[in-house]
């Protein structure tokens, strides 16, 4: 019996698919540069693709590709990951930074072992050499804070 499925624009080769989604990042569809900001989080440590989550993290057209790369970069639960999206959120224009506020809620803030782990991952961009990435985990730890905590 003949294979007749063909293969999809992110499983024709090995090592393709992060190719094809840097090329669909800067797709005329929302819904593929949704899905480019998916597959691209996983790669998130790779300066170029690095670049190209931060351009769809602050997405001009569509705050569905914004709050799917944010969830997608938060998922890893990494330093990559938020660092990232702390970065989007210090430049964000209100509307596409509740997006990325509420990616970070959905995603981070669903138990208290979710809010310890944040916290602990937060803590270590608290020092970032950015000043945007500095003062959103700088934020989001004294939010965090009780009473008579953190006095960043």
């Amino acid at each position: 019996m003949t294979n007749t499925a063909r293969p999809g624009p992110h499983t024709d080769r090995p090592g393709s698919g992060l190719s094809a989604s840097m090329r669909d990042a800067v797709s005329d569809s929302w819904a593929v540069r949704a899905a480019a900001g998916r597959q691209l989080a996983a790669a998130a440590e790779e300066p170029e693709v690095a670049g190209i989550l931060a351009r769809l993290l602050l997405d001009a057209h569509n705050t569905f590709v914004t709050r799917e790369t944010a969830q997608a970069l938060l998922l890893r639960w990494d330093v990559h990951g938020l660092r990232l999206v702390l970065a989007a959120l210090a430049t964000a224009d209100p509307d596409t930074g509740d997006h990325l506020q509420a990616a970070v809620t959905d995603v981070c803030e669903q138990s208290a072992e979710d809010i310890e782990r944040l916290t602990a991952l937060v803590s270590t961009l608290a020092p970032d050499p950015d000043a945007g990435v500095r003062e959103e985990a700088r934020g989001l730890l004294g939010w965090r804070q009780p009473q008579g905590g953190c006095t960043y």
